[in-house]
């Protein structure tokens, strides 16, 4: 029988070194020598999103990591692993790049939305559980970002400063767990450096705790371009640079080899590291099984055979739609209730805010993905109650323009809605003249065309009458014309972010009394030796002019007068909540704030939807009567809202972060490095554990919280061995989930109280029911001088609904 030894063995240098950096953007390249199919690698936090970056497949897009965290369960976490590796099939995609389970170390991170919790416990045990269900199907998962790789700001370059033991305790223990229980075929080294040493050439934690004490036998693949050598990263353990075909390994790293920088043995170990992901996934010798549909939800099965072969659900099918709507509403969280929800069919609702009608159901950044649809939460509820429901538009909640939305531009050629995009090359040839839906384009980075677009133009017609918005957005040179009338102007990034040309890119925008003919032509800067080499994204704003927010809030308060509960929906959007740009503040953007406060004091009863995943400020949170954190919802977020509002659906989640009560009111907060450095200087006190001893004042939101549609009482509570029993019994009257948390807090005032087991029951009104909470030993563990010790005797389990009520006490 062939070893991957046999098959590396038969290649030479050269040929080896070639197969370790990318071919494309989303591919591994073959190698019909050894049988080595093509490698096809897929973003995946929220959706499959296919081998584009932007512009690709329709797909679906998934309830955010946070929302889908809420649930507390490692069954939903299997589910979703099992429909993203349906999703994986569908396209031929080997590897979803998922999940991120770095931690929620300060709420300002731009990506805090893709990751699940603040907790080290709960983060590992769901990327388990999601990382079985994704490749019990032949679908490889990838752990990111390998490490402490919290924030945006300065992100390629910053270095994270932390201890050894907060490193294992709280930051690499999410790894440790889904490496040891699920196995993962890959894991993705981070851009930032950690303690001096870049995250590809982290010695001590790839090759020393991840390959070594791990024992773990899988594939390092860089985060796209942040490879930064070729002699320390190869032996540092990065197995794959991406992306391809152009890298700093390449010729470099065969010099390196043949000067005796680098063994050819640790190139050898690559190789055969990739080799077993390409077998695990049936890419060598074509032997990847044909997909077959996905298990019912239900407890996690043991490791078997794949099932027979089945038809896939299309993103927009009946099946889909079910299946997302209900696991984004089980995660949404009822944080304050006091008797307004659920709604009644029979009242009037008032349906207030932006985010009713522009409902967010993604983050920005590689979590985007084209969905089918994304329904809104006006039409979720209009659809559950019909002409009961009112809709008002919000204040404005964006800063930062937005491409153009087809149906208020037109394409000038056809009139269909969208725009006209013309690619042109430097001498002015047509490279790409078609009809675009989307009124931008991401060129230079997987556009795939062999000449260099230098030039993008974007012509449309704009709808309506009026005042409107029109500008442009994407690093380049522009010129705009409006109705003949011409302006020029320079656009440039922070220079603080990563990929701010693709993620965050500026833009520039006036206001025209009537705007008929728009035509946006960028000229694109493409710097020599740059790793995106101008690449960026380029688009037409187009957009009816802002209203004045005292006339909006005042339209807003005379709807809410005349119904019964005014629903007011607000939120973040994806200038927030993105890849490259962390956040200043975690106050609702905009006048959103007042909007609130003044339906409060007009309306009979006023719930607040909340459409986020970052925690955010609620001033207003003692006038209104409900609250209801939404989440990122995907592309059923109007249909999920809608049932957890009636209690079609209950939104039993709990919350994965806890909620300060003001700006840096959290034991960790600034996310901006000083001097290039990102000191870790909460240690092993993050989040809950900081608030609870007194290192960051009271939070307005406990970790764990949430409400559920019913009330609960607990009985007495004994330690059985590992395991921490009890009964609870539902006094409300409807049938509701709980979730019993477990937390140690040690006798050593020096550590953390922390999560240490949690089990969920569900319950009908007036029923008993007997938990069992096992606890997880690598909670009772701290890390020395010496390594791993086990927590001085004494201290106190805490049984909890959330760590601001608990509901009894167990001295040990």
């Amino acid at each position: 029988m062939t070893t991957l030894v046999d098959l590396v063995a038969r290649l030479d240098l050269p040929a080896k070194v070639r197969l370790l950096t990318g071919a494309s953007t989303f591919t591994l390249a073959p190698e019909p020598a050894i049988g080595l199919g093509e490698l096809r690698l897929s973003d995946g936090p929220t959706g499959v999103r296919g081998l584009k970056f932007s512009g690709g497949r329709v797909v679906s897009l998934f309830p955010n990591a946070t929302l889908l965290a809420q649930a507390w369960s490692e069954d939903t976490a299997y589910e979703v692993g099992g429909l993203l590796a349906e999703e994986a099939l569908a396209q031929d995609i080997h590897v979803v790049l998922g999940p991120t389970i770095n931690l929620h170390r300060s709420l300002l991170g731009g990506r805090v939305f893709e990751a699940y919790s603040e907790d080290p416990l709960l983060t590992g045990r769901l990327a388990a559980a999601y990382i079985r269900g994704l490749q019990e199907r032949g679908v490889g998962g990838c752990l990111k970002h390998l490490v402490a790789n919290e924030s945006e700001t300065d992100r390629n370059t910053v270095d994270s400063v932390l201890d050894e033991a907060t490193l294992r305790e709280l930051y690499l223990l999410p790894f440790e767990i889904a490496v040891t229980e699920a196995d993962p075929w890959s894991v993705m080294a981070a851009y930032n450096d950690v303690n001096g040493v870049p995250a590809t050439e982290q010695d001590h934690v790839i090759n020393g705790i991840l390959k070594g004490e791990w024992g773990w036998d899988g594939l390092v693949m860089s985060d796209w371009f942040a490879t930064k050598s070729a002699g320390p990263a190869a032996n540092g353990g990065l197995d794959l640079v991406m992306p391809g075909p152009v890298g700093p390994w390449g010729d470099a790293l065969v010099d390196a080899v043949r000067s005796g920088e680098v063994a050819e043995s640790v190139v050898d170990d690559h190789l055969r590291r990739l080799l077993r992901l390409a077998t695990r996934v049936g890419a060598l010798d074509d032997a990847r099984p044909a997909p077959g549909p996905l298990p019912a939800p239900g407890p996690l099965p043991a490791p078997g055979p794949l099932p027979a072969p089945g038809p896939l659900p299309a993103p927009d099918s009946p099946v889909r739609r079910e299946q997302l709507t209900r696991l984004a509403a089980a995660g949404m969280t009822v944080l304050a209730n006091d008797g307004v929800l659920p709604l009644s069919r029979g009242q009037r609702v008032a349906l207030i805010g932006r985010h009713a009608l522009d409902t967010v159901g993604m983050g920005g950044g590689s979590a985007q993905v084209t969905p089918p649809y994304q329904i809104s939460v006006a039409d979720g509820l209009r659809g559950l109650l019909g002409d009961a429901v009112t809709v008002t538009d919000g204040v404005e909640v964006r800063s930062r323009p937005v491409p153009a939305v087809a149906g208020y531009v037109s394409d000038p050629r056809d009139g269909a809605p969208g725009v006209r995009l013309t690619l042109l090359d430097e001498h002015g040839a047509v490279i790409q003249d078609r009809h675009s839906d989307l009124a931008s384009a991401l060129v230079g980075f997987d556009d795939d065309f062999p000449q260099t677009v230098a030039t993008v133009r974007i012509r449309a017609l704009v709808a309506g009458d009026g005042p409107v918005e029109v500008g442009v957005l994407g690093a380049a040179s522009w010129r705009l014309s409006v109705d003949g009338a011409v302006r020029a102007t320079e656009l440039t990034t922070s220079g603080h972010g990563f990929g701010e040309e693709i993620l965050a890119p500026p833009a520039a925008v006036d206001r025209y009394d009537t705007a008929r003919e728009v035509e946006a032509t960028a000229t694109r800067r493409i710097t020599a030796g740059s790793p995106m080499a101008g690449a960026g994204l380029f688009g037409l704003v187009a957009r009816p002019a802002r209203r004045d927010p005292e006339t909006v809030i005042a339209e807003a308060v005379a709807a809410a007068r005349a119904a019964d509960v005014a629903v007011v929906v607000v939120g973040l959007t994806a200038e927030q909540e993105t890849e490259a740009v962390d956040k200043t503040t975690l106050a609702l953007p905009g006048a959103q704030d007042a909007l609130v406060s003044a339906v409060a004091a007009a309306a009979a009863r006023t719930v607040v939807v909340v459409n986020a995943a970052t925690p955010v400020l609620m001033p207003w949170l003692a006038e209104v009567d409900a609250v209801l954190w939404a989440g990122l919802p995907g592309q059923e977020a109007g249909r999920a809202v809608a049932a957890a509002l009636l209690g079609d659906i209950e939104p039993a989640g709990r919350l994965v972060s806890t909620f300060p009560a003001a700006d840096g009111a959290a034991p960790a907060w600034s996310v901006t490095p000083v001097d290039g450095r990102l000191v870790y200087a909460e240690g092993t006190f993050l989040g809950h554990r900081g608030h609870y001893a007194g290192r960051a004042p009271a939070p307005a939101f406990w970790f764990g919280h949430g409400l559920g549609y019913s009330s609960w009482s607990y009985g007495p509570a004994a330690v059985d061995g590992s395991a921490v029993t009890v009964e609870v019994t539902n006094t409300g009257g409807r049938t509701s989930r709980e979730v019993v948390q477990v937390y140690l807090e040690p006798a050593d005032a020096d550590q953390p109280v922390r999560l240490v087991g949690w089990t969920a029951v569900t319950a009908e009104p007036g029923r008993t029911v007997p938990v069992r909470v096992e606890t997880d030993a690598r909670l009772w563990r701290r890390w020395t001088d010496a390594g791993w010790d086990r927590l001085p005797p004494g201290g106190r389990l805490l049984v909890a609904r959330g760590l601001g009520d608990i509901r009894a006490s167990l001295n040990l």
